[in-house]
This record gives structure tokens, C-alpha cells and sequence, in this order.
């Protein structure tokens, strides 16, 4: 790993260490970059350090910007979502920049931040695949312990659409879903 890719994770991992919510005795954006990282590893084991950069900031300090201060309901939650890429790839382009990366490696890491171009451009949906993976691993069982079964279905859904076909297919082996919700990654 190069020095300037590990100063650029280890950045990351300082202002995620600042997360006030803890999960499994780790702060919770810590833990969900490291996550990240591993996902990363595991599913792209030759993705560039560009990528790799863009996964483990995913989320970096994105309890800064407060789910509750935008309005309730679909359009508040996109809203939200919309202004945590933002936020996110500002974070992560003013580390980059500060550590020697070039315009075109900024604004590559800007666009899989903000999932612009999610479904043509590789990178991007590479990206949202991992987070994809991520979420189905060690965010659903407890999502799903909160909510609705058709709340569920319709999140299920949401997540295989998202998800390149080579995805859905990689999610079909490897979790044991209850028919109703592997209909969604199929096909």
C-alpha cells in the first residue's frame, strides 16, 4: 500500500474515531469504514486505490450532519441523503488534496461519493455494490428487527436495484434469504 493511500485511510479513521455513537465498543462510523475496507477487499480484491479511498469514506463523520434536521418523509430523506454525499466527498477531496492527489483522482472519488453515474460508471457501481454488501451483512437483521415486513420488502428491493447484476448474483450465494426477499435479487 502506498504511503499516501494510508495516510489518506488513516485521516479517514481519525475524524471517524471523533463518532459519538459507539457499536460493538467502536465508534460507529470507524467501524462502518473498516467494514467498508474489508467489503472492499473481499469483492474487489484489484480495485484501485482511488476506490478503496472512496469506500472507507463513505460515511466519514456522518453523524455531523443529522438525519433530524431535515423534514420528515421521503423527500426530507433524500434531501438528507443527497447533502451526506456532498458532505462526505468534501471530506474526503480536502484530504486528498492536501496529501498530493490530482484533480482527476478528486473529482473520480467526488462522483463514487455523491453515486453520480451509479449503473454506467464502473467504479461507482462498484461502490454501491459494497455498500450494498455491507448493509446486508451487519445493518439489515437489526433493520429489519424495527420495521414492517412490507417496509422490508420494499427496502429489499430498493438495495437489489441498486446493485450491479454480478452483485445481486454474489448475494444470491452467499445469504440465506427467505424466498420473498431473493425474489428481488434474481433476474
Amino acid at each position: 500500500m502506498s504511503a499516501r493511500k494510508q495516510a489518506i485511510l488513516d485521516a479517514i479513521d481519525t475524524a471517524n474515531r471523533q463518532d459519538p455513537n459507539h457499536e460493538d465498543g467502536q465508534p460507529a462510523a470507524l467501524l462502518y469504514g473498516q467494514r467498508m475496507s474489508a467489503e472492499m477487499d473481499r469483492l474487489f480484491p484489484d480495485a484501485s486505490d482511488i476506490l478503496q479511498i472512496a469506500g472507507r469514506g463513505q460515511h466519514v463523520e456522518r453523524w455531523k450532519l443529522a438525519r433530524s434536521e431535515f423534514p420528515e418523509g421521503r423527500a426530507g430523506y433524500l434531501a438528507w441523503r443527497k447533502a451526506q454525499g456532498e458532505y462526505h466527498a468534501d471530506v474526503v477531496i480536502g484530504l486528498m488534496e492536501q496529501h498530493g492527489y490530482g484533480a482527476d483522482e478528486v473529482e473520480a472519488v467526488g462522483r463514487m461519493l455523491r453515486k453520480q453515474g451509479i449503473k454506467r460508471d464502473a467504479d461507482v457501481q462498484a461502490l454501491e455494490d459494497v455498500i450494498c454488501f455491507v448493509f446486508l451483512k451487519w445493518y439489515f437483521a437489526p433493520f429489519a428487527a424495527k420495521h414492517s415486513d412490507e417496509k422490508i420488502q420494499r427496502i429489499v428491493e430498493k438495495t437489489a436495484r441498486k446493485m450491479s447484476a454480478d452483485g445481486r448474483a454474489r448475494v444470491l450465494s452467499e445469504f440465506d434469504l427467505p424466498d420473498h426477499l431473493a425474489a428481488a435479487f434474481q433476474g
